[in-house]
């Protein structure tokens, strides 16, 4: 995610990041331009339509489908942008519940216990940096730190590795209750930040699994495509040859709203405006490492 200042304005105006809709539409937009100079050469020096009176009809159609296309549009952002946030909220979750679990372990355990509390300080963490990677679709060993009693060879990475890891925070915790390290009500505390780690897993894998119907994402870019090719038949005789920068300029406004509402509304991944779960995975590992050192 790109850390930037929204109050800024004439700098974004003419910033293009890597990933900015105009760099992935301008082979499209060159293409409109193209097609809209053809359709222009055409009719105006051509065929020699100076008038085109039936033609400009079309035009009407534009403007009772813009307010349609706009409807779907937001309709379409919005629901990328509720993909989004809803990542965010159960990552912001995963931290605090991180953090009340190292809490209530570093006054549950002693000193004393010094290695359960180092498990405890190891396995929090690695269980984000499993989530992120997991919901990635990929395992970074390097992000694993070993424990005593769990090592990187432990984990099965062609299975679920996220719920490797809960099970051994879970299995850890209920073995120092048989051995009377912490009391049965002390399980039970625990218990609520131990069931999240699934609970939150689980969220974010129905927000990655579960895109947007084929169906209706398609119908969209047929919309926007169609739309756009007409533009320049409807007012080429109003523009004459200033048609070609404005559908240019129509067709980047449109797609440019489905491009990000695409790339927004998997959240996890690595794209610019994706969450920034790499910071929250190492603000997890700081402060476990600050509650249980």
């Amino acid at each position: 995610m790109i850390d930037y200042n929204p109050k800024e304005w004439f700098k974004y105006i003419f910033y293009f990041q890597k990933g900015d809709t105009f760099r992935k539409l301008f082979p499209l937009m060159i293409a409109i331009g193209v097609y809209s100079s053809l359709v222009a050469y055409l009719l105006l020096i051509y065929f020699k339509l100076s008038d085109g009176t039936d033609l400009k009809n079309i035009s009407i159609m534009h403007s009772l489908l813009g307010f349609v296309i706009s409807m779907l549009l937001v309709f379409r952002t919005n629901t990328a942008y509720d993909r989004w946030w809803e990542g965010r909220k159960q990552w912001g979750m995963l931290m605090n519940n991180s953090r009340n679990l190292a809490l209530k372990i570093s006054a549950l355990l002693s000193q004393e216990h010094q290695s359960e509390r180092d498990f405890y300080k190891s396995m929090i963490p690695n269980y984000a940096y499993s989530l992120k990677n997991h919901l990635r679709g990929k395992y970074v060993s390097a992000e694993f730190e070993d424990t005593y009693c769990m090592k990187r060879s432990d984990l099965n990475i062609e299975d679920h590795v996220p719920n490797q890891i809960a099970a051994a925070i879970f299995s850890k915790t209920v073995d120092l209750q048989r051995r009377g390290v912490l009391l049965p009500e002390h399980v039970i505390l625990l218990n609520s930040e131990l069931e999240s780690f699934t609970n939150i897993c689980g969220a974010c894998e129905r927000i990655k699994n579960t895109p947007i119907p084929l169906s209706y994402s398609s119908f969209i870019k047929k919309f926007i495509f169609s739309y756009c090719l007409t533009l320049p038949i409807g007012y080429v005789f109003s523009l004459h040859f200033l048609i070609i920068p404005f559908v240019m300029f129509v067709f980047y406004i449109l797609a440019s709203l489905e491009v990000i509402a695409e790339e927004i509304e998997d959240p996890f991944g690595e794209d610019s405006n994706d969450l920034p779960i790499e910071r929250i995975c190492s603000g997890i590992r700081t402060s476990a490492y600050a509650l249980l050192k």
